[in-house]
């Protein structure tokens, strides 16, 4: 398998937001957006 800049660049989102997710008080539709966006992610990198 071959390790691209979109896989990096997926990583490096993914990253964010989960910190985003954890470090900061949000509301529960901010909260749920976050996670949903979590998800897509992780199937997009097969995770």
């Amino acid at each position: 398998m071959t390790y691209t800049c979109s896989d990096y660049r997926l990583e490096m989102i993914l990253l964010g937001i989960r910190r985003r997710l954890h470090e900061e008080e949000l509301l529960e539709d901010e909260k749920e957006r976050l996670l949903k966006e979590i998800r897509k992610i992780e199937a997009e990198m097969e995770m």
